[in-house]
């Protein structure tokens, strides 16, 4: 399998796998009552499964996002603040004291 497609793939599940400990501690910890809505509720499961699906294409999407806008080109030289901050020297300047 090519680097990038496991790159990509990894992330997604990454993402995947956060949006599925988010679900579960929205409904561990009750939040809007999701919790009992789920357990309360005859189709309860069917309503918790969307609602992982739903976080989880998001979540895995935006973590994809994330990974490659991290990725760098090794080919490139290096821009932006940093590189600039590299190449800075000091030099020195008289200063003269006034009293």
């Amino acid at each position: 399998m090519p680097f990038l497609v496991r790159f990509l793939l990894r992330h997604a599940v990454i993402g995947v796998g956060l949006a599925g400990l988010f679900v579960a501690l929205m409904v561990a910890f009750d939040v809007a009552r999701l919790g009992t809505l789920f357990a309360g509720s005859p189709d309860g499961y069917l309503a918790l499964a969307v609602l992982t699906l739903a976080l989880g294409v998001t979540f895995g999407s935006v973590q994809m996002g994330f990974a490659v806008m991290l990725m760098s080109d090794r080919a490139e030289p290096p821009s932006g603040r940093r590189a600039r901050l590299r190449r800075l020297v000091p030099s020195p300047v008289r200063i003269g004291a006034r009293r």
